[in-house]
């Protein structure tokens, strides 16, 4: 989204050289208002319903080691709207789907930018809240890569040990990107407001 914004005015001036016509003034872009955390569940709602139709279909299949991938902040745990040192609350649409889809089978692993300095604190609001957790993956407490890349490395590890993963959940393009995964699915993060 962020792109298509910076593309528009572009776009428009680019225009306005071709036909030989000065650029309208250039209108400021609104700026989003934060969603009621009602607003939010709804929305994570709809990207919940396909990916259990979808995981209810998959996990089906017989053989192999199926996995799901969360993100954490504001995909799994409800960072923004709940922030608690110790213990964010689950987002509960996103709990009952990592329940439902270990109980089928799946195992559930959690990959995220925080540093891995959070390592135990992480682990202990993931098993306080209910999750399944088979194993979490953080990026190096100093790294200063682009979090896509130690996230598609994660990836990458977990199916080095035998695992397929059949859905990648989370609410960031850097969450998704890189593949190393059947399908992903993508939360709402209001154009970065919920990052």
């Amino acid at each position: 989204m962020k792109t298509i914004r910076i593309m528009v005015p572009v776009l428009a001036m680019a225009g306005a050289l071709v036909v030989g016509t000065a650029p309208a003034s250039a209108q400021p872009v609104p700026v989003r208002a934060e969603p009621s955390y009602q607003t939010w569940i709804s929305d994570v709602e709809k990207v919940t319903g396909p990916a259990n139709a979808y995981l209810d279909e998959r996990l089906a299949k017989p053989g192999g080691k199926p996995a799901l991938v969360f993100d954490i902040d504001n995909t799994t745990l409800e960072t923004h709207y709940h922030f608690d040192l110790l213990t964010i609350p689950a987002i509960p649409p996103m709990l009952a789907l990592a329940k439902r889809a270990k109980e089928h089978g799946a195992s559930v692993f959690f990959v995220t930018g925080r540093p891995d300095i959070l390592r135990d604190l992480t682990a202990g609001n993931l098993a306080r809240v209910g999750y399944p957790v088979d194993g979490l993956y953080l990026r190096p407490t100093l790294s200063t890569e682009p979090l896509n890349v130690p996230k598609t490395r994660s990836r990458t590890e977990i199916e080095k040990n035998g695992y397929t993963i059949v859905a990648n959940l989370g609410n960031s393009e850097t969450d998704l990107i890189g593949g190393h995964a059947e399908r992903t699915f993508k939360l709402p993060d209001y154009d970065g407001l919920l990052d």
